[in-house]
């Protein structure tokens, strides 16, 4: 099948799922836009997303397209309503304060915490939570008070990392209960690992990932909080959107390793951030090179270079690379952030610059 056949097997496939509001089908109300198809099978569109919208919707769309013959993958890239059908581009490396009306947070949540960031990525096991809980953890050796909040809901690695693994208790009157974030390395920790069992799975829909993203901002008892750090899961959906429409965040760090692969993904991260009005601190290079045990020469398992080459592509800070070393898996492993439990080690003294260069970005956010 031709790269126009299969493109309108899609549509057709795309047609025959109906709105539940409006009840028009996604290609007649506009919500599947820029649709593309390659030679080798791989389709690609735009998603037009609603805020009242399920995000079951999204999933019916990705599979309905997944489902045709001839379809090799999908790549979904979600549109908010605020970027409209056909607008602009934003430019690189940031927009223009008022180049998009940014959403509005609501009133009262995290009063006390003086600037919250997210550490993302449009990637997994590229080393998000890694970077997040040594930050977290670099922040509070330094004397600040500081928080982290472990919202990737699927895979929540932060409990094993700080080495913590109790049931968070419950404080307050009744129907004003808040939830107490446990406590470790100097850093308030809050994580859906710290209320499930151990090898038990988060099995649920993205609209109750965005109420459980909801309940750890709003119910938890974060309290005087210089720094918030929020360890977000992969991908640029239900998680990162409810998370800008609901708390100001100061800034994001992106995090990525060297290659292509990993690299793509994190340049539609990055657009997503800035499509809704959100500054991105810049980039962290993760996995850059190995030095040998024996002859100390680097080698550059996953390739070298590509998190600083997009940087630069998109006008953004590089802040710095994070090379692989045997003592992050230790820590990660023993529950001991690698800034704390390995400070001399190569990936220590990086993570800590890592920390300064977004503690100097936050300084002029």
């Amino acid at each position: 099948m031709n790269p126009e056949e299969l493109r309108r097997s899609v549509m057709a496939a795309l047609s025959r799922i109906k709105h539940p509001g409006s009840g028009r089908d996604l290609i007649a109300g506009g919500h599947v836009q820029k649709l593309e198809v390659s030679d080798d099978g791989v389709v690609r569109y735009q998603f037009l997303l609603q805020p009242e919208d399920s995000g079951d919707l999204l999933k019916e769309a990705r599979a309905a397209t997944e489902g045709v013959e001839g379809v090799t993958d999908v790549k979904v890239n979600v549109q908010l309503p605020q970027m409209g059908a056909g607008g602009a581009e934003p430019k690189q490396g940031g927009l223009k304060p008022g180049s998009v009306p940014a959403p509005t947070p609501k009133p009262g949540i995290l009063e006390s915490v003086k600037q919250v960031i997210a550490v993302s990525s449009g990637k997994g096991g590229v080393g998000k939570s890694m970077v997040a809980a040594n930050l977290a953890a670099a922040f509070a050796s330094a004397g600040r008070t500081v928080g982290l909040l472990d919202a990737d809901i699927y895979g929540p690695n932060i409990p094993l990392m700080f080495g913590v693994s109790q049931r968070p208790s419950v404080s307050g009157e009744k129907g004003q209960e808040l939830i107490e974030p446990l406590e470790a390395h100097g850093v308030k920790l809050m994580s859906l690992g710290f209320l499930l069992d151990k090898e038990q799975p988060a099995i649920m829909r993205g609209p109750l990932v965005s109420g459980i993203l909801k309940q750890f901002l709003e119910q938890v008892n974060w309290g005087a909080l210089d720094l918030l750090v929020i360890d977000m899961p992969p991908g640029t959906g239900d998680a990162q959107l409810s998370l800008v429409q609901t708390i100001d965040l100061k800034g994001a760090v992106m995090v990525t390793t060297p290659q292509e692969v990993a690299t793509g993904d994190v340049r539609r991260g990055v657009k997503m951030f800035e499509r809704v009005n959100t500054r991105v601190l810049g980039v962290v290079e993760n996995m850059s090179g190995l030095a040998c045990p024996h002859c100390e020469e680097i080698i550059d398992v996953f390739g070298s270079g590509g998190g600083e080459k997009l940087a630069k592509e998109m006008n953004l800070p590089f802040l710095g690379r994070v090379p692989l070393d045997p003592a992050v898996r230790v820590s990660g492993d023993d529950g001991v952030p690698t800034v704390l439990s390995a400070p001399e080690s190569g990936a220590a003294k990086a993570l800590m610059a890592v920390k300064d260069a977004v503690e100097e970005r936050l300084g002029d956010a």
